[in-house]
């Protein structure tokens, strides 16, 4: 009994050693696609299997024209049917299965169904696909010299400073390697550098590295990419060279607060200024007999008391000396708080009025002429 057992034991250990090393060597192919089938009308529709992508990725999947899998799709994604187009999202293994509707794409054939990553690393494959009905055309000549491929992934340099912060232009370098693989020399080579924000088509901008690149050089390229003033979000700088998409890099762009602090204290401050302003210039343009007495309103103006709270001013020392013979004298002047014709009387009665009358007759007085007291009163 040992030796069956034994022997199960071994061919399961192998059949999993097998397993592991089929599903290694699938990931070191690449991403591949399978189809359900190899032609189909316009209108129909055919399953996408892939294997071998990266795990949890976003995939978009095409039906394009003028492609074969050796040269990819000449013309780029003008040439597919991307109203067609389908999305699809790989598994933690990197697998998927997809239902593509079959449309005619906007070039003839031989066509293609196109499969590539939305974000992050660049990856794609293309399996053969015959639409029924569409014409055919031979693939244009490939152009006999340099051919330069991306050796190393995009990385953009630099950061932002102060300004950006106040919605400067928000600016980086792309840095990226390339070399030759064709059979002569690349000079002066053109690229076109893409920024698209969000789910924007890319605005591309042509520029130009100064160099050369001899059959199996590599060459270090850096070129600048710079966004409009105050943007901000999630950006995409993609790489184009001969009107193929070599790569693509994500960007996140901060907000520039300054901008937002700068509007939030002009609302703040100007109204404030307006409103000093308009007080200031209606407080000169007001009569004085509207302004409260006691309270000074200009430099010149000073406290003035009421005529009847001022003291009597003390007369110079040259009207004293020369009295008027003539005149008659000043009558004097009453306190304030007094009337003319009042002053200080007697001690008011602080108790309430009674009658001091006695309620009982007195008593006779003695034979000494004394009155005795009763308890109604003296007698």
């Amino acid at each position: 009994m040992r030796g069956p057992r034994r022997a199960a034991v071994l061919a399961l250990v192998g059949a999993l050693l097998l397993a592991l090393s089929a599903g290694t060597a699938a990931a070191d192919r690449g991403p591949a696609l399978k189809l359900s089938t190899s032609q189909a009308g316009a209108g129909g529709s055919v399953t996408v299997s892939g294997t071998g992508w990266r795990a949890r990725t976003l995939l978009m999947v095409l039906v394009c024209g003028q492609a074969t899998p050796a040269r990819g799709v000449v013309g780029g994604t003008n040439s597919c049917a991307n109203a067609q187009g389908r999305a699809v999202t790989t598994d933690g293994s990197g697998r998927f299965d997809r239902k593509l509707p079959v449309a005619e794409p906007p070039v003839p054939c031989p066509c293609v169904v196109h499969v590539a990553t939305v974000t992050g690393d660049t990856a794609q494959a293309d399996a053969v696909l015959r639409v029924a009905g569409h014409p055919v055309r031979a693939l244009p000549a490939e152009a006999a010299g340099g051919r330069l491929a991306i050796l190393t992934d995009l990385r953009l340099d630099g950061s932002s400073g102060l300004l950006t912060w106040f919605g400067a232009p928000p600016a980086r370098t792309l840095v990226l390697t390339v070399g030759n693989l064709g059979t002569t020399p690349v000079r002066d080579p053109v690229f076109d550098v893409g920024t698209a924000h969000g789910v924007f088509a890319p605005q591309w901008d042509e520029q130009r590295w100064r160099g050369t690149l001899a059959p199996g050089d590599k060459a270090r390229v850096e070129l600048p990419v710079e966004l409009s003033a105050g943007a901000h979000g999630d950006y995409t700088v993609s790489l184009r060279y001969d009107g193929k998409v070599l790569a693509r890099q994500p960007w996140g762009v901060d907000r520039p607060w300054g901008v937002t602090v700068f509007w939030v204290l002009l609302c703040v401050v100007v109204p404030t200024a307006v409103f000093r302003v308009g007080m200031a210039v209606v407080d000169r343009v007001r009569p004085k007999a509207a302004r409260r007495p006691g309270r000074p309103r200009g430099p010149r103006e000073r406290l003035r008391l009421p005529s009847r709270l001022r003291l009597p001013s003390r007369p110079r020392a040259w009207a004293r000396a020369r009295p008027a013979p003539d005149a008659a004298p000043a009558p004097a002047r009453a306190l304030p708080w007094f009337a003319p014709d009042a002053g200080p009387g007697p001690a008011a009665e602080l108790s309430a009025p009674h009658d001091d009358r006695s309620t009982s007759a007195p008593s006779p007085p003695d034979a000494a002429g004394r009155t005795t007291p009763t308890r109604k009163g003296p007698t």
